[in-house]
């Protein structure tokens, strides 16, 4: 029950009719007690700027962005980044963090590969200095071999972008599962799917917004995935 006291976050993006995060995040609220609630808005393009001012002005505590807004976003709220997925609105201030590239925690790569032109891209190659950088508007097709770890960044779900091996990882952020996902785990190559990356953004997001740890679990069911 939304009431004048509950806290809103929003996803901002186009589309974002098919986004899981809603589900997720809603769920993980309920389950911390918490009276907050998260909605989806489907910004039109050439309008993300007035959407990002109007939430501030509106009194949201924060909000998730996603494609095709993530490097506008960066350019319009206090950040040092060149992508950010999620806001946070405190004492009329917007202050851009990154959060996509939380799934890497826990995983070593001596040799990367980042597929893909967008904010998410740039997000991982943030993260993983040094890593081969593949895509359309540059150098294609991705050669991968030597790589230990792979992200696919790009929205391709039905091409198989690249040939992987056993001892390789795949990051596919697209959700449901890619011909590349699943071209993977046919060749014996560990693959950490989209649902996985939503959850691990999604929950160092909820601590951003909360100040409270997220359940993880409760977040992973309510994606399909088993906690």
């Amino acid at each position: 029950m939304i009431s004048g006291s509950t806290r809103l976050v929003a996803l901002l993006g186009h589309p974002v009719s098919e986004s899981l995060s809603p589900r997720m995040q809603n769920a993980a609220f309920a389950a911390r007690g918490l009276d907050w609630a998260y909605v989806a808005c489907d910004v039109s393009p050439g309008r993300f700027g007035e959407a990002l001012h109007g939430l501030a002005a509106a009194g949201f505590a924060g909000a998730n962005v996603t494609t095709p807004y993530k490097e506008e976003a960066a350019a319009l709220v206090e950040t040092d980044l060149a992508s950010v997925n999620t806001l946070v609105f405190v004492d009329g201030r917007i202050v851009g963090h990154s959060t996509d590239a939380a799934v890497l925690d826990g995983i070593r790569a001596e040799q990367a590969a980042v597929l893909g032109s967008g904010g998410a891209a740039l997000a991982f190659l943030a993260a993983l200095p040094g890593a081969r950088w593949f895509s359309r508007r540059g150098d294609w097709p991705p050669v991968v071999a030597g790589v230990d770890l792979v992200v696919n960044a790009t929205s391709e779900r039905d091409a198989v972008l690249v040939d992987l091996r056993p001892g390789q990882t795949l990051v596919d952020l697209p959700y449901p599962e890619t011909a590349t996902g699943r071209a993977g785990l046919e060749a014996g190559a560990r693959v950490i799917e989209g649902r996985e990356v939503l959850v691990a953004q999604g929950a160092a997001a909820f601590l951003l917004w909360t100040g409270e740890p997220a359940p993880v679990d409760v977040m992973r069911r309510a994606v399909g995935l088993p906690s």
